[in-house]
């Protein structure tokens, strides 16, 4: 216990780094994977912008990417990191390497998610004269905005499982902080506070986000 208040400056500065690192990657990941997610929905056949070619290569791309592990995935990705953002170490390397992953993943809950809207809502926007990117925008999104919303909290408790493995590229957070000073020194408590702390972390995402899902259903 004394060795775990004597860390406790370290501890907290790995909590923040954790909480910087999800947020950037939700950001990032969170924008890029609604864009590739929507680009799938309306360019399938027979959506509002079918277009197989560009379907069937966005299909492919992603489909290629999901499946690689992430630990992987992050020493393969270093070479484009460093080359976008000088780095292939670190907190923000780990962020560029989340949010590319993340992407994909969100990707398909965004299309699965959108395929789920009533083709008859659609219509009856279509028998009202709306174009096709405005349908996508005020009737398609509106409606699948509740699951959308749990579809992101699933990926953001996901996302914070993977800030773990920070340490393995030079970058902080939480699950690097129970690897140096709990797991490496023998230290079980220490690595229990950790994981605590990303207990706490995941619930109260998962709190909010079921709850913010249920108000937007509700209304």
């Amino acid at each position: 216990m004394d060795r775990l208040f004597e860390l406790g400056p370290e501890f907290w500065i790995a909590a923040v780094e954790t909480l910087y690192m999800v947020a950037l990657t939700l950001l990032f990941g969170g924008l890029a994977g609604l864009f590739l997610g929507m680009v799938l929905y309306t360019t399938r056949p027979g959506s509002l912008l079918s277009n197989r070619p560009v379907f069937n290569i966005v299909n492919v791309v992603i489909n290629f990417f999901r499946p690689i592990p992430f630990i992987i995935f992050i020493a393969a990705v270093q070479p484009l990191s460093r080359l976008v953002i000088g780095t292939g170490i670190g907190n923000d390397a780990l962020i560029f390497a989340l949010s590319i992953a993340s992407s994909f993943a969100i990707a398909r809950i965004v299309e699965q998610n959108l395929l789920t809207v009533s083709p008859g809502v659609i219509e009856a926007a279509r028998a009202m004269g709306a174009a096709p990117l405005r349908i996508l925008r005020t009737v398609v999104l509106p409606e699948a905005l509740g699951p959308l919303i749990l579809g992101y909290t699933f990926v953001l408790v996901a996302i914070i499982d993977m800030t773990a493995v920070a340490g393995f590229i030079g970058g902080g957070g939480l699950g690097n902080f129970a690897q140096v000073y709990g797991y490496r020194q023998f230290q079980p408590l220490i690595t229990w506070a950790a994981v605590i702390l990303i207990v706490v972390f995941v619930q109260v995402a998962q709190f909010l986000g079921n709850w913010l899902a249920r108000k937007v259903m509700r209304r």
